[in-house]
Formats: C-alpha cells, sequence, structure tokens
C-alpha cells in the first residue's frame, strides 16, 4: 500500500471516530437494555364496612357497650342497680282494655319502647330517692326505630287518661302526656308519665316515669326514669344528652377504625 493511501484510510478511520463520538455526545447510542418502568399501583379509596347486622348497625357488642352511660356520668347519688325496682312488678304489671294502652305498659314492663328487646342495658338507682334508670341500646332498624317513636309520640292523645287493674287487684289511674327532650340524635321522643294507685288496703301509691327514645344515625338508645313520688327531671334531661354523645362518639371511633 503506497503512503498516500495509508494517509486516507488513517483519515477515514479518524473520521468514524468522530462521527461515533458525535452520535454518543447527542445521546443516539442507547444502552443494550434500558431500565423497566415501576408501575402505578391504582389504591381504591377506602369505604365504610359495611354494617354485618340486621338492625343496620355498624357497632360490635363491646362499642354498643361503652355506648351505655355509668353512674360515674351522673355522679352521686346515682350507683350500678341493685336489681329490678320492687314497684316495677308491684304497679307496671297491669292490665287495661283502653285500646293501644296495654302495648304502652307491656313496653314499659319489658323494657321494650323501640318495640324490640335491648341489645344491651344498664340499670342505676337514686339511692336517696329510690328512683331507677333503665338505659338500653335497641337492635332495630332506623325505619323500625323511627315507626316506635311515630308511636310513643301519639300516646299523648290516644293514652291521656286511662285506667288499669294489677295483678293484685290494685286500680290505676295513669296520665300520658309529652315530655320535652334536648335537641340531640336525628329523631327523639318524650313521655312523662304518672300512675296514681289506690290499694285494696287504702295506700295511696304514686309512681312517675320519665320515657325518652333517640335514635342517632342507624344506632337508638332509650330510656325511663322512674320511682315512687316525685322523679326529678334533671337526671332524665342529663341521661339523654350524656347517652346522645356517648353514642355518636362511639359511632365516630368505629367509622375511624374502619
Amino acid at each position: 500500500m503506497t503512503p498516500a493511501a495509508i494517509s486516507r484510510r488513517a483519515l477515514l478511520l479518524a473520521v468514524g471516530l468522530v462521527t461515533l463520538s458525535g452520535c454518543a455526545t447527542l445521546g443516539l447510542e442507547h444502552p443494550a437494555t434500558a431500565p423497566t418502568p415501576t408501575p402505578t399501583i391504582d389504591r381504591p379509596t377506602p369505604t365504610a364496612k359495611a354494617p354485618n347486622r340486621a338492625d343496620g348497625s355498624t357497632l360490635s357488642d363491646a362499642q354498643a357497650r361503652e355506648a351505655l352511660i355509668t353512674e360515674t356520668d351522673l355522679g352521686p347519688p346515682w350507683t350500678a342497680t341493685r336489681g329490678a325496682a320492687t314497684w316495677r312488678d308491684g304497679l307496671l304489671k297491669a292490665s287495661t282494655s283502653a285500646g293501644d294502652c296495654q302495648r304502652l305498659l307491656d313496653a314499659l314492663y319489658d323494657d321494650e319502647l323501640l318495640g324490640g328487646p335491648p341489645r344491651v342495658a344498664v340499670g342505676l338507682d337514686d339511692t336517696d330517692t329510690d328512683a331507677q334508670i333503665r338505659f338500653q341500646i335497641g337492635a332495630r332498624r332506623p325505619a323500625d326505630v323511627d315507626g316506635a317513636l311515630a308511636w310513643l309520640g301519639g300516646m299523648p292523645s290516644q293514652c291521656a287518661r286511662f285506667t288499669a287493674t294489677t295483678e293484685a287487684g290494685t286500680l290505676e289511674d295513669i296520665q300520658v302526656t309529652d315530655a320535652p327532650l334536648p335537641d340531640v340524635g336525628d329523631v327523639r321522643q318524650g313521655l312523662h308519665i304518672t300512675v296514681a294507685a289506690l290499694t285494696r288496703d287504702g295506700d295511696q301509691l304514686l309512681l312517675t316515669m320519665d320515657v325518652a327514645a333517640v335514635r342517632v344515625g342507624t344506632d337508638a338508645f332509650a330510656l325511663t326514669n322512674g320511682g315512687l313520688g316525685d322523679v326529678p327531671n334533671d337526671a332524665t334531661q342529663a341521661a339523654v344528652q350524656l347517652g346522645a354523645l356517648r353514642l355518636a362518639d362511639v359511632r365516630k371511633q368505629g367509622r375511624a377504625q374502619v
């Protein structure tokens, strides 16, 4: 090969190197394997846990018990109950022929103000007056609770005053009036009931009862505050207020844990 040919070949090799170097500089040369992009994971928005109870409640049994009020909430003289008050069997277990009023007496005696057995319940006694509060969390669907509240709301007109007779033969004069409640919950109904009784021995008895029922979302509670003589209404108002706040708080905690 002549010196001239060698020079031309060297020049061509030099040009080729420059061209390749330029391609690499411009980013036209790609690696043999490219990194695999990380896939984007579509995370669905969490949804509320579906109720697993026929009544629609999302509360567990432990949460339902937590929603009950206690003697600590009301303070002295209220204490844990010592058992059912004697006046329950003596005065509430009675019969009447006055229309739907028998249903009211049965609901009071059986603690089924919401139209069915309670899910959980607690009793509190006032050691000063022997009054007793019965507080329960219901186990019925919201529509059924609303129906029970509407029925209770009709009692002051349907059963404003009627007579009943106990199993012992005691004649009772019963009066039912509407009672205001704190503005809590979604739907509420209050009643004030007095039972004036004259025993066969000539003893006069007066049973006073406050009744309250409140629905909070898909859950509800009911209570009675009763005793012989005058029963202070402030305990009823406090129990309703505290009960609604307690139930709403437990429901909120339950949703946060979903």
